[in-house]
């Protein structure tokens, strides 16, 4: 089961990580997507402006030097005897350079020029004619085609060149597209860009742009024919990793949601079955000291009346009276564990039936001591009570509540190795009285005083069963002040005796 757990944690989170890295490699892409398309239109829009500009220019005769020259000239002559027909074909490839002002274009120089190449061809065909022995040629057909072409990525290219970065284009211009380009590709995210010329920064950038090298998305602008470019756009986004762990969070939350609850199951098994031991080895206690419990008065039975059969003890009246009291008081003590045991499961069903009364707990103590007075007083011991307080009315079972004090006190003369010293002490404390029964016994460890009130339950001494019990007094003790509405704590050190402190509401 371990394994099996540890297998579903690590799978989930690999699947977790690489769905993260997959949103980060998807978001990496489409940013690079948006600004390829980003510096793709600002040269398409830059471009043609400037070929606009460029026409409108020509067109308003704006030029100076006009200079044609003929870059090739090839001349077709066919001669036609059958009709007398002569064929002319021309084509000529000319190049016109015309030079316009600088400052119309703002690039710093004095003037910069235009190429315009013109493709000519011209076709004529002539009717020979013969008069008094001289030839004459008419023009039957004279047809011409002219093609321009203006040479605008040259003259843009050195326009391009020479122009500062900031007059090509805006940061508005670029944050619009960027702006426009991520929305529709389903990223809605702030970001800070700048433009960086040779790793140096430019004046086409936010305010709170910061160059980060692993997180900062870049590629060239303005690059030309050759694709090589001296500026670069960048981009980062300041919360990158915020956007990316969104997209992952509902799943990640049903992954920790489920997870958790199979952990917990887990966790609430091993709990259960640790419990189902512990239980089992207690409840394996429970039986050995019963068996124990009942082995000896079985035995002083069987003694006794083994004994009563002989012929010598039959007759004497003495000694028979005397085995069977022997007798009576076994039986009594094996029924009074059985009652112990009966209670406890009266209680767990909540079938015992505990009337209350007013009564005066002072009463109920005195009661309990006369109990094992004798008792203390053959292990030559002594019970001092100091019953200061002034109100002691308890709404109390007289006999269910004098069998808690008897089974406290009879835990302190039990534990107590040599003669038993018991203080049993009364106070207010508001309105709650509070009975302290302290010992100066063999006391018991921590562990031990956080169990001892669950049923069965003994502190642990191998098989040696030197005090006698089966582990139910303390535990119908803690039920029956609980009926009572009141609380029972144990203080407790190991070889200093223990303190069990019992509190309960008084009445008027």
């Amino acid at each position: 089961m371990s394994l099996s757990l540890i297998g579903i944690i690590f799978v989930q989170g690999y699947y977790i990580s690489n769905s993260i890295s997959n949103k980060e490699n998807n978001f990496n892409f489409t940013v690079k997507q948006a600004l390829i398309h980003v510096s793709k239109k600002i040269e398409k829009e830059e471009y043609r402006d400037h070929v606009i500009k460029v026409r409108k220019l020509l067109e308003q005769g704006i030029e100076v030097n006009k200079d044609t020259t003929a870059i090739i000239n090839l001349y077709i002559k066919q001669e036609n005897q059958a009709n007398n027909e002569t064929l002319v074909y021309r084509n000529a490839i000319l190049e016109e350079n015309y030079k316009l002002s600088s400052a119309l274009f703002d690039i710093g120089l004095d003037s910069t020029s235009i190429k315009k190449i013109i493709n000519e061809n011209e076709t004529k065909i002539y009717k020979t004619s013969e008069i008094d022995g001289k030839k004459s040629s008419d023009a039957l057909l004279s047809q011409i085609g002219k093609t321009e072409d203006i040479m605008y990525e040259t003259h843009y290219e050195n326009f391009a060149y020479r122009k500062p970065i900031h007059k090509r284009t805006s940061r508005e211009e670029i944050d619009r597209l960027l702006k426009l380009k991520l929305l529709q590709d389903g990223i809605d995210v702030n970001y800070e860009f700048a433009i960086y010329s040779n790793d140096l920064a430019t004046k086409v950038q936010t305010e709170n742009f910061e160059l980060e090298n692993q997180n900062t998305l870049g590629f060239p602008i303005f690059s030309g024919d050759n694709g090589n470019s001296n500026y670069k756009l960048l981009v980062n986004f300041p919360q990158r990793d915020k956007f990316i762990w969104s997209s992952v969070l509902g799943m990640l939350g049903l992954s920790v949601l489920f997870t958790s609850i199979i952990l917990i199951a887990f966790i609430t098994a091993l709990i259960q079955i640790m419990k189902q031991r512990q239980i089992s080895e207690i409840k394996t206690d429970f039986i050995n000291n019963m068996t124990h419990e009942f082995k000896t008065p079985i035995a002083t039975i069987n003694l006794a009346l083994d004994s009563i059969k002989n012929p010598k003890i039959i007759d004497d009246k003495e000694k028979v009276a005397r085995y069977l009291r022997m007798i009576r008081e076994e039986n009594k003590r094996m029924h009074a564990q059985v009652e112990n045991v009966l209670r406890i499961s009266k209680l767990e069903k909540n079938e015992l039936n505990i009337s209350k009364e007013g009564i005066s707990l002072h009463d109920l103590i005195e009661d309990a001591i006369s109990h094992v007075e004798l008792i203390v007083e053959d292990k030559q011991g002594s019970i001092e009570t100091e019953l200061m307080a002034t109100k002691s009315s308890v709404l109390a079972n007289e006999t269910h509540f004098i069998n808690v004090l008897v089974n406290i006190l009879d835990n302190a003369i039990k534990y107590t190795p040599e003669a038993p010293i018991i203080t049993v002490e009364t106070v207010n404390v508001g309105n709650n009285i509070l009975v302290s029964i302290k010992d100066q016994g063999s006391g018991m460890s921590k562990a031990a005083t956080k169990r001892v009130f669950e049923k069965f339950y003994r502190e642990h001494t191998g098989n040696i069963h030197n005090v006698k019990g089966h582990g139910l007094g303390l535990a119908y003790v803690k039920r029956i002040v609980e009926d009572h509405s009141g609380h029972i704590s144990l203080t407790s050190e190991k070889d200093k005796g223990s303190t069990f402190t019992i509190k309960l509401p008084l009445i008027s």
